[in-house]
């Protein structure tokens, strides 16, 4: 019998064979031996019977008939390799989209009519307009607190009013002496809600707002007057007018990170809204400042002039380019933040770049018709060479992660690894001798697998040497 036969085609004919040869029962010994082979002799065409509507017998009778069965199908081409000692280093290459930083869509505020926008393209830097409602310029300022309340109170403290403080400093404007921080600030009344002589009155000094940490009380709350200002003999109270009713004055202290809305600082709010061509109140709406983390580039342009103002106007980003790669949690063990990479442009040419940031925020990117999550992750990688991508907007491109290195390990192409059922992996030998002196090829060797990279696996076990042959695909 033909000894490369498939299995599935000779089992039919084995059992066939046993069949036949079965032990005559004692109640078939007695009868005539015609009989008995007659019966012998159905349950084997019984079977070939069977056999033939299968299809199995038929192919088996064809062949005997002289007919030619199609050989087995050809399987991958096999060649004998060793284990070798080197050193790999794994390389990674991931999908990402370079573009611009930190996009962020500027949506207006209050009411109003959209009377000016900027072209998408252009850079607007600290103290430029960046839009315009009823003529009256929003304008960028750098920080990192937003303009969330309207500045009108003299003496008020916080991080927004620090914003407001260093950026009229930093294009020019003299904003006075600002309060150390642990000074006490004594708050006064909103100034469309003073008189014109209380306000004549508060400009004569700052001394009586703020106090130097360790000197004491401010001078307002010093002595039995604690009550009145100093040098002023008004009332402690703030006064609203004629007709109102006084509003107590509040005293708040200065924190690490605050400003304080001195006159000086309202002073130089004055001037600059005079060169912007506004009524100089002091006072600045939250709508007259956006803030941002510096310089930023027009993206998009979503609204047109006449457009009501509280809406998504434009979209702004940094000025700088980043490339976003979303890389699967699983993934992530492998990327670090500071790991340097290699970021592979449309053109063909290569730049630096480095993991900037691993996002915090995961999320599922829906995959088939199944709606099976995948958990993903963005992961920023920073450029290092600007002018190797000035010319590209957007474009996607291929980042190369070096992973770590390993020396002298023992390693074998990746084709020769051999799942195993139970799990695991294995090797098969191509050649060798076993203790008792017969050849061991075609023994599986179980492994442990190390690092992959470029084609090659790291491998060890209790029977792995150096230069041991094994089959690998070819």
């Amino acid at each position: 019998m033909n000894s490369d036969r498939d299995p599935s085609e000779t089992m039919p004919l084995r059992v066939a064979v046993q069949e036949e040869s079965r032990e005559v029962p004692d109640d078939e010994a007695d009868l005539p031996e015609p009989t008995a082979r007659g019966r012998k002799t159905a349950v084997v065409l019984s079977i070939v019977t069977v056999l033939l509507a299968t299809g199995v017998g038929a192919g088996l009778l064809w062949a005997g008939g002289g007919g030619k069965t199609p050989g087995p199908e050809a399987g991958p081409k096999i060649r004998q390799v060793a284990v070798v000692k080197t050193d790999i280093s794994g390389v990674r290459e991931m999908e990402g989209t370079l573009g611009y930083d930190s996009v962020r869509t500027i949506r207006g505020v209050g009411e109003g009519v959209v009377t000016w926008l900027p072209k998408q393209g252009v850079t607007v830097a600290r103290g430029e307009q960046l839009y315009r409602v009823d003529e009256r310029p929003t304008v960028v300022f750098y920080g990192s607190t937003p303009m969330y309340r309207r500045l009108d109170t003299p003496g008020s403290v916080g991080r927004d009013v620090r914003v407001v403080a260093d950026n009229l400093k930093a294009v020019g404007y003299d904003i006075g002496q600002q309060p150390a921080v642990g000074a006490v600030v004594r708050q006064r009344a909103p100034v469309d809600q003073q008189t014109s002589a209380d306000a004549g009155s508060s400009t004569a000094s700052e001394a009586d707002q703020t106090a130097e940490p360790g000197s004491g009380p401010p001078p307002s709350a010093q002595g039995d007057d604690a009550g009145q200002e100093t040098g002023a003999g008004q009332p402690a109270e703030d006064r609203t007018g004629a007709g109102q009713s006084p509003t107590p004055a509040r005293q708040v202290t200065v924190k690490e990170g605050d400003g304080v809305l001195t006159e000086g600082l309202m002073a130089a709010i004055k001037r600059w809204q005079k060169s912007l061509d506004i009524e100089p109140t002091g006072i600045l709406e939250s709508s007259d400042v956006v803030v941002t983390r510096s310089a930023v580039r027009v993206s998009e342009v979503s609204a047109q002039t006449g457009d009501a103002a509280a809406n998504d106007l434009l979209s702004v980003s940094a000025t700088t380019k980043s490339v976003r790669i979303p890389v699967e949690t699983l993934d992530l063990g492998t990327i670090k933040a500071g790991q340097k990479v290699t970021v592979l442009l449309p053109d063909g040419t290569e730049t630096g770049g480095e993991v900037a940031t691993i996002g915090t925020t995961i999320k599922a990117d829906q995959e088939g018709e199944s709606g099976t999550g995948v958990s993903k992750i963005n992961v920023t990688v920073s450029v290092d060479d600007a002018e190797a991508v000035k010319g590209i907007d957007a474009a996607p491109v291929q980042v190369r992660f070096e992973a770590e290195a390993k020396k002298g390990v023992l390693a074998v192409p990746v084709g020769a690894l051999l799942a195993l059922r139970e799990g695991g992996y294995a090797v098969r030998l191509a050649e060798g001798r076993s203790a008792d002196g017969r050849s061991a090829a075609g023994r599986l060797v179980p492994v442990e697998t190390g690092m992959f990279a470029r084609g090659v696996v790291e491998i060890s076990g209790e029977d792995i040497t150096e230069g041991m042959k094994v089959e690998a695909t070819a």
